[in-house]
């Protein structure tokens, strides 16, 4: 492999923003053969904005689905990861919205949004433009990182202004199963949690798929192959079998079955595949 440079850089959003913003990635990989890279679903909605060439993307993996090109990108919550093609070199900016933040910041439901991919100016209208401008033109990542706060905070107070709190319409039993799934990071019996927010275990799923547009089950099965897939990017990864075994899997066939369904490759094959990995 020639040699490659990588740079990803993570940072917190301003405290006023964190319970609708998880996290900002800068990235600038250089230097990389030519490729698909694997986004994997998550917990969390993602925006990406690039401060290079547009991003050519399609919303499965080797299955047939056309390659779009965006300047950036927004998605909702995916039971499938994404194909970002490349050419080598990625140089842009990740957002990770949580469920709530899909209201504050877009003025919609995450459900709205779910196993899409739309243009960011589709939703934040001029304000995406001047997002990716002031990105662009700033010479640090702690400079892009202020102006991220500031536009996506003027994107929460302009909600607030025009249609009041847009975060009311989230119900805070929904609110919670969401908090009380992602922290046992999909290892927790819907039905427990339904039962300990007094609903059964039917209604929670209708209103928690009503607003973040999956399933709890399916979510929690996310949760679980995003813990396995932050295994197995570590920069010393486990083998399969401990893997499976930490991120609660029955065995290692039963980390396969889920790993082929969201990445659409073998745990294997995708590892072979996947030329970003030395990215960190």
């Amino acid at each position: 492999m020639e040699d490659h440079t990588a740079t990803g850089i993570r940072a917190r959003p301003a405290p006023v923003l964190r319970e609708y913003v998880d996290s900002y990635v800068g990235f600038d990989l250089r230097g990389f053969p030519t490729g698909v890279h694997c986004g994997p679903p998550g917990r969390a909605l993602t925006a990406v904005i690039s401060l290079s060439e547009p991003l050519e993307v399609a919303a499965g993996v080797d299955d047939g689905s056309p390659v779009t090109r965006f300047g950036s990108v927004a998605g909702g919550l995916m039971a499938r990861s994404v194909a970002i093609h490349h050419d080598g070199r990625q140089q842009g900016v990740r957002i990770a919205l949580t469920p709530l933040g899909a209201r504050a910041v877009y003025g919609m439901p995450s459900a709205e949004l779910a196993h899409r991919l739309v243009p960011l100016d589709a939703l934040l209208g001029a304000l995406a433009a001047e997002l990716g401008d002031r990105l662009r033109s700033a010479t640090t990542w702690a400079a892009r990182f202020a102006a991220l706060d500031a536009l996506l905070l003027r994107a929460v107070q302009r909600g607030r202004g025009a249609h009041g709190d847009r975060v009311r319409g989230v119900r805070p039993e929904v609110a919670e199963a969401w908090r009380r799934l992602v922290a046992a990071r999909g290892r927790v019996q819907v039905g427990a949690v339904a039962a300990e927010l007094g609903w059964s275990r039917r209604y929670l799923a209708e209103r928690f798929r009503g607003e973040v547009g999956m399933s709890p089950k399916t979510f929690a099965r996310v949760l679980r192959f995003e813990h396995a897939h932050a295994l197995a990017t570590a920069q010393d990864p486990p083998p399969w079998t401990e893997v499976a075994t930490v991120a609660g899997y029955a065995d290692q066939a039963h980390l396969v079955r889920d790993w082929r369904e969201f990445t659409g490759r073998s745990p294997t094959a995708w590892r072979d595949g996947e030329v970003l990995l030395a990215a960190g």
